[in-house]
């Protein structure tokens, strides 16, 4: 099979990516930041990090610390707000021959709402992702992602806004089980899901005992967490995706094409890489052109004929 014979599309809700390759959210700042190193138009889908009503200058330094195997973050959802991004940011990207899907946080169901409703009617959104790992300050500070019964009832009402641009739930990994969550989501009107968020996680710096975060704890990200998102990407797709055809956006660890196959096979249909991006900030690109080989040598036509194709007998 050559090259040519080889299909990279997928669709994802009702985006039509050329192929299964996007950022994920956080890890390329609104898009464009990636435009220096290579085409954005070359990737599957472009996420934005988190975009919140008002402005939030995030957490003071440090934010970031490396791990053994991957990176904590704890940014705190920092970024320019939703009126300067609909302003500035997003005309920025229409340059760009890609999808763009803008993940959105908040601290109130009403807040998530209003961003929702607001990137919906924008020209330019083709995706909204809802980042359910946020504190519900109304409900004690529980986060909406773990609890089934908050995250239904942020779904539905951020559905009843969003007619246009695919719904797609982020899914938290702190959860006990992420199915249950899984099909609360969908059961609410999720388009979509894209599973698994951080983990939460600290560092110490042990000759001071100094947390070597400001905020203390943050988010586990890279190769370290990817053995967790398989299996979790895994039960999503068997326990609730298959059966109602809900597509998987995969991440956590991803950054070769032997990752972006895994996952395919655990049942994704699309992959976000992020943290691989501070390694090499050409690692979309470098997956995007190199998944079709892998594909060829497996004898596929397309990331379809892996997804949810695991040889356990």
């Amino acid at each position: 099979m050559s090259d040519a014979q080889v299909d990279l599309a997928v669709t994802v809700g009702k985006i039509r990516m050329r192929n299964p390759i996007a950022t994920a959210s956080g890890c390329s700042g609104y898009g464009e930041e990636l435009a220096a190193f290579y085409d954005l138009g070359l990737l599957g889908a472009i996420v934005t990090k988190s975009i919140t009503l008002e402005p939030r200058d995030g957490h003071p330094p440090p934010r970031l610390v490396e791990t053994r195997a991957g990176m904590l973050n704890a940014i705190g959802l920092a970024n320019v707000g939703l009126e300067a991004f609909l302003a500035e940011k997003l005309p920025a990207l229409a340059r760009y021959d890609v999808p763009v899907i803008v993940n959105v946080a908040g601290a109130t169901r009403d807040e998530y709402v209003r961003v929702a409703r607001a990137l919906d009617a924008a020209e330019g959104v083709a995706g909204i992702e809802l980042n359910v790992s946020c504190p519900n300050v109304k409900e004690g500070g529980i986060e909406f992602g773990v609890d089934p019964k908050t995250l239904g009832g942020l779904v539905e009402a951020v559905r009843r806004e969003v007619a246009r641009a695919t719904l797609i739930v982020k899914l938290s990994p702190n959860v006990t089980d992420i199915a249950v969550v899984a099909r609360a989501a969908v059961d609410a009107g999720a388009d979509a899901l894209s599973l698994i968020n951080t983990l939460r996680g600290m560092a110490i710096d042990p000759w001071t005992g100094r947390p070597r975060l400001s905020n203390v704890t943050g988010g586990l990200s890279g190769p370290a967490i990817k053995p967790v998102a398989l299996w979790m990407v895994r039960r999503v797709w068997q326990e609730v995706a298959s059966e109602r055809g809900v597509a998987i956006l995969g991440l956590g660890g991803i950054q070769f094409v032997e990752d972006v196959i895994e996952f395919l096979r655990a049942g994704a249909t699309a992959v976000a890489v992020g943290t691989a991006n501070f390694v090499n900030p050409e690692t979309g690109r470098t997956l995007a052109e190199g998944l079709g080989e892998a594909l060829r040598r497996l004898g596929c036509a397309s990331p379809l004929d892996l997804v949810g194709r695991l040889e356990v007998t």
